[in-house]
């Protein structure tokens, strides 16, 4: 029932993926999920369970209260539990001495106020009225941005959240400074007719709450397993040797990408090795600048300025042109550097390039690059002096012949078939093809074609004048 408005779910209701059992793992509706590694242990004898119990809520809200009437409460299963004012529905996430770790995530300790209480396992009625205020949220906060905006208020309105029994509902906005919505608060209330709690979050939590797929293809992180947000600066790119690109390195709130951080200490250890980059090499063959490095690899790339002579124009090399050296031999020049000596070998490397081979493999056995380029030979077609012999059988001709003999009976006279049938020399080729041989034109009788029998004709191969 926590997912029954996920996109995942069929026409009935039931959720696709993960049976109402509180288990999805599409983040459409129970994002941050958190597997309880200790709920197949028992509890010695003597010992009660945990009585703080964590109830998940819309988007990625969730929330710790106290089972103070020890009821047996399960994962997935919907209760009530205290609100401000009222209560409200919300779903179990996780039970047992798992919620311990959890609290200490939060920084909150077992006897804080803070913990609020749980009521008693969810009625129907109760799930009810919280699906019908549910239904409200969409059109609640359209309505409420058309406000915002006739306001002039230099928010974002980009989610509602509706308490259980429909008492209060919460506002979550994005504004860059402070705004004054106490005008905005009163409309609210005078149009829905409940309590109005405005929220502010950051760009991150917005993403959050909303979800998204991220342009690696999988879904955000913020939205499904990452709590914490740290500092990310354009240092992680530039130790990653990543073009400075705003577009490519923020993410779908607009802020640096996470997932910089996540390789950033791989990359700076490596990276403690390897010499400055703005040190010039001097050699016997001229400066040495450097222009790109591959740090797991240990090679860095220079460009050779040779040494301007008099008369002469300094010349630059382009990319294709570059020396390749190592890391150690790169150090070795250094040290000779500060002791005066230039080097005259730059000890290059040499890089094997890798072509890979292109080619046709006729995986068939059969099949053949150019078997569309040979021509068909065209068939001549034979001609035949004597008669073409076909089987009259279709019913509409039948019909029009019987009708013509039918006419020329009342009337007296005699209709030939040449003027029953009148066909022009163009239509005449046509008929004595092979492809169109059932179109051709039997040579028959008034009296034949009344009769409606299948008879076999034969007509010249000539073309009438």
């Amino acid at each position: 029932m926590g997912c029954s408005s996920c996109s995942t779910a069929t026409s009935t209701g039931t959720p696709a993926g993960c049976r109402s059992n509180g288990t999805c793992g599409t983040g459409g509706c129970n994002k941050l999920n958190v597997y309880n590694w200790l709920s197949d242990m028992y509890l010695p004898e003597g010992q009660k369970s945990f009585d703080i119990v964590e109830i998940r809520f819309k988007g990625s809200r969730k929330e710790f209260y106290r089972n103070i009437n020890n009821l047996e409460v399960h994962v997935g299963e919907m209760v009530a539990v205290e609100g401000n004012p009222g209560h409200d529905i919300g779903e179990v996430s996780m039970v047992g001495e798992l919620v311990r770790f959890q609290l200490r995530k939060r920084g909150l300790k077992e006897d804080s106020h803070e913990i609020k209480q749980l009521y008693r396992t969810a009625k129907q009625a109760d799930v009810d009225k919280w699906k019908e205020v549910k239904d409200l949220e969409f059109t609640t906060m359209h309505s409420s941005r058309k406000m915002a905006l006739a306001l002039n208020l230099k928010m974002k309105i980009s989610d509602v959240e509706y308490q259980g029994d429909g008492k209060k509902a919460t506002f979550f906005y994005t504004a860059d400074d402070r705004v004054d919505f106490r005008e905005l608060i009163k409309r609210l209330a005078d149009q829905f007719k409940v309590r109005i709690e405005m929220r502010q979050i950051g760009m991150r939590q917005e993403a959050a709450r909303l979800g998204g797929i991220g342009s690696c293809g999988r879904e955000l992180c913020c939205s499904t397993w990452l709590t914490d947000f740290k500092v990310v600066s354009t240092s992680a790119a530039r130790y990653q040797n990543l073009s400075l690109n705003p577009i490519k390195l923020a993410g779908q709130c607009g802020k640096l990408k996470c997932c910089l951080n996540y390789e950033l200490d791989t990359y700076m250890d490596a990276v403690r090795d390897i010499p400055d980059s703005g040190i010039k090499l001097l050699t016997g063959k001229g400066t040495l600048l450097h222009r790109k490095t591959d740090i797991f690899k240990r090679i860095m790339w220079y460009a050779l300025l040779p040494e301007p002579r008099e008369g002469d124009e300094r010349t630059f090399f382009g990319a294709e042109q570059w020396v390749p050296m190592d890391v150690d031999r790169v150090k070795e020049i250094i040290a000779l550097n500060k002791q005066g000596v230039k080097p005259d070998d730059t000890g290059a490397i040499e890089l094997e390039e890798e072509e890979d081979e292109l080619g046709y493999d006729d995986v068939v056995g059969q099949d053949s690059l150019t078997r569309m380029d040979r021509k068909k030979k065209k068939k001549k077609k034979k001609k035949e002096a004597g008669f073409i012999i076909c089987r009259y059988s279709f019913r509409s001709r039948r019909t029009s012949a019987t009708a013509t003999a039918k006419k020329s009976t009342r009337s007296g006279t005699t209709t030939s078939p040449a003027e029953t049938c009148r066909w022009s020399s163009s239509a005449w080729r046509k008929s004595t093809s092979a492809t169109a041989a059932g179109r051709c034109i039997a040579k028959a009788t008034a009296a034949e074609a009344a009769a409606g029998a299948t008879q076999h004709f034969s007509r010249s191969t000539a073309a009438p004048k």
